[in-house]
């Protein structure tokens, strides 16, 4: 398969896993998947991720290493006061 065709998509991926790409986008990746074992792979990863993500407990962070992760990714809005 084409690299440009595979970032394009690639690119798609968050929304189409999320469930979130319109239809026709939908069926363009999964056209794209049926052939291509590296988008397969990247694609069953990304799930697995999100699966453990959801399913393993979540760390206890002290709260100076919650705020210094939060800081670091911008997110200082999901802090508590």
């Amino acid at each position: 398969m084409e690299e440009h065709h595979c970032q394009h998509l690639l690119g798609e991926l968050s929304a189409y896993v999320e469930g979130e790409a319109s239809e026709a986008l939908c069926a363009e990746i999964r056209e794209h998947l049926a052939g291509c074992e590296n988008c397969r792979a990247v694609v069953d990863t990304l799930n697995k991720t999100i699966q453990l993500y959801h399913t393993l407990p979540q760390p206890d962070l002290s709260d100076g290493a919650r705020q210094r992760l939060y800081r670091t990714l911008n997110l200082e809005a999901l802090l508590k006061p």
